[in-house]
């Protein structure tokens, strides 16, 4: 799956602490996209920092299908690491995508590229329960979108 030109940074400035059960989201701040006329666009992701992005591509997970979210090798050898993530059976929407930067060097992330991969799981039979079925909170984003409890 492919970056899209939006990211979301932790404002440490801001000293809050992060509670996932009342999340604030004016703790993110939007990262500055920069253009190189080599690279094209991209974002810079601080060391030992954290941000939230999207995917371009938006899914209709089908109701026997399971997918994993993984990082690509080229990143992860430069430090980045992307959860591994599911994405359920019947989820529609884009995927918000949370990167961790583990090491003491900036990296740069590339709008428009290749930045996870998805595995896709095939059921021989549909699940029980979808995540349609259960009014899952996160069904239909388009945006970033931070924790909901």
């Amino acid at each position: 799956v492919r970056l899209a030109s939006e990211l979301k940074l932790f404002d440490d400035s801001s000293n809050k602490i992060i509670n996932p059960k009342q999340f604030v989201n004016e703790i993110l701040i939007d990262a500055t996209i920069q253009d190189d006329p080599k690279y094209g666009k991209y974002f810079i992701l601080p060391p030992h920092s954290f941000a939230l992005g999207r995917t371009i591509e938006s899914f209709n997970i089908p109701r026997n299908i399971l997918v994993i979210c993984l990082g690509k090798s080229t990143y992860a050898r430069t430090g980045l690491i992307v959860n591994i993530t599911p994405i359920e059976p019947e989820f529609r929407g884009t995927i918000t995508l949370e990167f961790s930067n583990t090491t003491n060097l900036p990296i740069m992330l590339f709008a428009n590229e290749g930045i996870a991969q998805f595995l896709f799981f095939n059921s021989d039979e549909e699940c029980e329960s979808s995540y349609n079925d259960r009014n899952g909170k996160y069904q239909n984003q388009i945006e970033i979108t931070g924790p909901k409890i």
